[in-house]
C-alpha cells in the first residue's frame, strides 16, 4: 500500500478541477448564512454530515472494488437537482483526466469508456484511490475532506475571510471528519451482503435549492 499517495490525492493542487467549485459557499454568502469563522463551520459541519456522508460511502464503496457504474446510478439517485448532477459529472470529468495520467488502470479506461460525459466525482475518485493502491477508508477520507475545504478555501476569497480562521476550522471539525470517514466505510462494507441500496442517502434541501439558483446566475466567482 502507497499510503503517501492518499497526500497526493486529497492536495488542493491536485489538477481534478475543484478550485473552480465552492460547494455551495457561494450562495450561502450571498443569503448571509456564511459571514464569518463561526457561521462557516456551522455551513461545513452540515454539508459533511449530509453530502459528505453520501460522497464518502460513495467514493469507499468504489475503491472496495463494487461496480462503478451501480455506484453511479446510486450517485444520480442521490443527487435530485439537475445542477449537482451535472458539477459532480464535470468534476468526475476532470479527476477522471487526472487520475488517469497519474495511476494509469484499466478500471479507470473502463469506466472513462462507459461514462464518456462522466461518472459522478465519488465514484471516480473510490476507482482512483484504488488505482493508486489506497483502501476505502482513504477513498472516503479524500472526499470528507474535499467537502469542507472546498468552502473554507471560497469563503477566503468570497469574503477575505483570515485563511487562518479558515484552518482553524477545519482543524475543529477534524474529530467529526474520523466519524464520517469511518461510518462511510463501515457502511460500504455493507454492500456486498445488502446491496448498493444500504448506502447512505442523506439530504441537504437547501444546499441542492441553492445549488439550481447559483446555476442560473449571469455572474458569479464560482462554477458551483
Amino acid at each position: 500500500m502507497n499510503r503517501a499517495a492518499l497526500l497526493v490525492l486529497a492536495d488542493g493542487r491536485f489538477p481534478a478541477g475543484g478550485h473552480a467549485h465552492s460547494g455551495g459557499a457561494e450562495p450561502a454568502v450571498a443569503a448571509g448564512r456564511i459571514r464569518d469563522a463561526e457561521s462557516l463551520e456551522n455551513f461545513c459541519r452540515g454539508r459533511l454530515h449530509t453530502a459528505g456522508l453520501v460522497a464518502a460511502a460513495l467514493a469507499a464503496a468504489a475503491a472496495a472494488g463494487h461496480d462503478p457504474l451501480a455506484l453511479d446510478r446510486a450517485a444520480d439517485a442521490r443527487t435530485p437537482v439537475a445542477a449537482l448532477r451535472d458539477t459532480a459529472r464535470k468534476l468526475g470529468r476532470q479527476m477522471m483526466r487526472a487520475a488517469r495520467a497519474t495511476w494509469p488502470s484499466a478500471e479507470l479506461d473502463a469506466l472513462a469508456t462507459a461514462r464518456p460525459r462522466g461518472a459522478h466525482q465519488p465514484v471516480v475518485l473510490g476507482v482512483a484511490a484504488r488505482s493508486a493502491g489506497l483502501e476505502p477508508l482513504d477513498a472516503a477520507y479524500a472526499a470528507v475532506y474535499e467537502t469542507v475545504s472546498g468552502p473554507a478555501t471560497a469563503t477566503v476569497r468570497l469574503l477575505s475571510l483570515d485563511p487562518f480562521d479558515a484552518t482553524t476550522v477545519l482543524a475543529r471539525l477534524v474529530p467529526e471528519l474520523d466519524r464520517v470517514a469511518e461510518t462511510a466505510t463501515a457502511t460500504a462494507r455493507r454492500v456486498a451482503e445488502e446491496g448498493i441500496d444500504v448506502l447512505p442517502a442523506a439530504s441537504a434541501p437547501l444546499l441542492d435549492i441553492s445549488a439550481q439558483q447559483h446555476a442560473t446566475r449571469p455572474a458569479r466567482l464560482f462554477a458551483s
